[in-house]
């Protein structure tokens, strides 16, 4: 069963996101308080935390999630292999997936230690369809509109 593991937030760019108790996503913006929101089809960034291990796994030490700068950290559900247009209910909301990976910025934190970064191949991108809350735990559902 696919969950939410945490919900993590940054008042700024280009730094560590932190984990919250709850985070509330609303339409034309994505996750309330966070430098990354805003009317565009990359309102709101996943990672699962299987793709975190990976980078475990290759000596990273320390590695939390919001660490690489996801507001949404999953487990149970393989996001990279999505669809875009994919729908997903995550707690209250309703999120369509809009982008697959992204480029990884200059200076990123975790590409200068480890010489990779997982978001780039497996972090995804959202919309928000319909707002509402999200917390550590709730359960992800695929949506099928057939």
């Amino acid at each position: 069963m696919a969950k939410v593991v945490a919900i993590n937030i940054s008042e700024k760019k280009g730094t560590i996101k932190n984990p919250i108790d709850e985070g509330n996503f609303i339409k034309e913006l994505g996750l309330e308080g966070d430098a990354h929101g805003g009317n565009w089809h990359r309102m709101v960034s996943l990672l699962a935390q299987e793709s975190i291990d990976k980078m475990i796994k290759a000596g990273v030490d320390n590695l939390k999630p919001g660490m690489f700068a996801e507001n949404i950290t999953t487990e149970g559900i393989e996001l990279h292999k999505l669809p875009i247009g994919t729908k997903l209910k995550i707690g209250d909301t309703i999120q369509e997936v809009t982008q697959i990976g992204k480029e990884c910025h200059t200076g990123c934190a975790i590409k200068t230690q480890v010489g990779k970064c997982i978001m780039p191949r497996e972090g995804i991108f959202t919309k928000i369809i319909k707002e509402g809350k999200v917390r550590p735990g709730d359960i992800i559902e695929l949506i099928n509109d057939n």
